[in-house]
Parts: C-alpha cells; sequence; structure tokens
C-alpha cells in the first residue's frame, strides 16, 4: 500500500505541477490498450480524479491509512491477492463492455475511466469495517462516526447508482461500482454480518450461537441461603478471562469465526483477542 501511495502522490504532484500529460499516460484507455499500451491495465491506480488537490490529499491518506491497517490485520500476502484481484475484475469488465453513451448525449467517454481506482480503493473501506465494526472514525475532522455506518452509506450510494444508471438505460455498465463488492464478498463474505447494525448483529449472532451451541461443559459454585454450594452449569466461557453465562449473567458471549476452533470470548474480549491460529 505504501508505495501505491507513494507513486499515487507522485503522479498527482506532476499533475498539479503543469505535466497532466504523465496522468493521461497512466489512466484506463481502452483503445490505447488495444493498440499495445498494456501498462495501462494496472497503471491507473496511480491516478487520482479530483479537480481538489486538498480533497486528493485526504483520499491519499485515507486510502493509505485503510490499507496499511488492512495489510498487518490480513498479511501482505492476502492484501495483495485482494488488491491484484481486484484490478483483474475491474480490466475484465472494462474490457468487455468498453464505451457507454453518457445518459443520451452524442458524444461519449470511457466509463469510469477515472474512477476505476476509487472504487477499488473505497472497497478497503468495507474491508475495514468488516474487521473492526466499531473503529471511529472523524468527518470532517468533527464528527465521530463508526466504521459499520460508513459502510452502510457506502453500500447505500452504491445501491443508488446502480439504480439510478439503470433507469438511464446504461445496462451493464451500471453494473460497475459492484465489481468493488464481488471482490468483497470473496473475500471477507462469510464476516459481512459485521457492518450490519449492532443491534441486528447480535440478534444473528445469537440464533447462530443457538442452533451451534455446544452442551454444557462445566460449572460454576453459587452459594444459596444456608451457606450450601450447588454447581450450576455453563453453556458460554471467555477463552481469556474464564468468565461465564451463568456466573456473569448481564454478560454477551460470540465465537470468533477467525480462529481455528471453537473458541467463545466476552463482549469484553471479542474484539480484543489473540487469534488462535
Amino acid at each position: 500500500m505504501l508505495y501505491i501511495i507513494i507513486g499515487s502522490a507522485i503522479v498527482t504532484g506532476l499533475s498539479y505541477l503543469g505535466f497532466p500529460q504523465i496522468y493521461n499516460l497512466l489512466c484506463f484507455d481502452r483503445n490505447a490498450i488495444l493498440k499495445g499500451q498494456v501498462w495501462r491495465l494496472f497503471s491507473y491506480v496511480f491516478t487520482m480524479n479530483s479537480s481538489s488537490l486538498f480533497f486528493t490529499l485526504i483520499m491519499l491518506y485515507c486510502t493509505y491509512s485503510l490499507g496499511r491497517a488492512l495489510e498487518m490485520t490480513w498479511g501482505t500476502l492476502r492484501f495483495n491477492l485482494y488488491y491484484f484481484s481486484g484490478i483483474l475484475l475491474m480490466d475484465i469488465f472494462a474490457m468487455a463492455f468498453g464505451w457507454i453513451p453518457i445518459y443520451g448525449l452524442d458524444s461519449s467517454i470511457y466509463f469510469y475511466a477515472g474512477n476505476m481506482m476509487s472504487s477499488l480503493h473505497l472497497s478497503l473501506l468495507l474491508c475495514y469495517a468488516t474487521s473492526y465494526p466499531d473503529a471511529r472514525f472523524t468527518l470532517f475532522f468533527i464528527i465521530p462516526i463508526r466504521a459499520w455506518i460508513l459502510a452502510m452509506i457506502y453500500l447505500i450510494i452504491t445501491a443508488f447508482s446502480v439504480v439510478s444508471m439503470s433507469l438511464a438505460r446504461c445496462f451493464p455498465h451500471n453494473l460497475f461500482p459492484l465489481i468493488g463488492l464481488m471482490n468483497y464478498f470473496i473475500f471477507c463474505g462469510g464476516d459481512m454480518v459485521n457492518v450490519l447494525p449492532p443491534a441486528w448483529r447480535m440478534g444473528i449472532l445469537r440464533r447462530q450461537q443457538k442452533k451451534s451451541a455446544p452442551k454444557p461443559t462445566g460449572s460454576v459454585p453459587f452459594t444459596r441461603d444456608g451457606g450450601k454450594k450447588v454447581s450450576v452449569p455453563y453453556t458460554h466461557r471467555c477463552t481469556v478471562c474464564g468468565r461465564n453465562d451463568a456466573a456473569n449473567p448481564e454478560l454477551e458471549f460470540r465465537y470468533c469465526s477467525r480462529c481455528n476452533g471453537y473458541f467463545c470470548y466476552c463482549e469484553d474480549h471479542i474484539s480484543n483477542h489473540t487469534h488462535v491460529e
């Protein structure tokens, strides 16, 4: 991710310094690719399609932060597979469907030629929100907002884009925003419940736990009236702190889908534990 951001910063800087031909040489152009300029199949990841330098710098910073966080969480190999497979999917779609008339105008431009990179980088937000749904962002450096909320906003905007372009009879080009989502489903589809609102998320997890909950595997002693100790079986026990649902009924317990095995964690450690490999 560091190399991609450095390359993007160099191309952006040269463009604002009066060398737009660098941008034009790297952006996606189907006709140029068919004439032999095959580097355009991947060089467009270094282009930023924004007229505002401030907005471009913000995008570079956010993309680097998200990309580095995912790279450290997934590992470099998985992150590279995600990024390069996203490039491959967009290349296949763009090369297959080519040009599109814009809302009935006689002139035509290449569909999303400057936004292909944005679609790929925005999909990183979904992946980050899936791994860290309750992480906080500061919108406009003022408004705190959870990662899952930003992910939901992105999904709503994507759906609106697909529907609005369908009404404009831009099929199948209206499906282009879904390419980033396709790659997301391939790599993170099993954990996509994390981008739902917390109440929905907890309801789904509770139903999954009821279906797959093991039989009680232990008991915890309680002292009743008269000082007599009795053992009450528990169903869920935190792997980290040892608390269980019998002694601590106020806690929520969940099972980690990323651990290699059936490991239970309390609400304090479900997002803060070392995954069992």
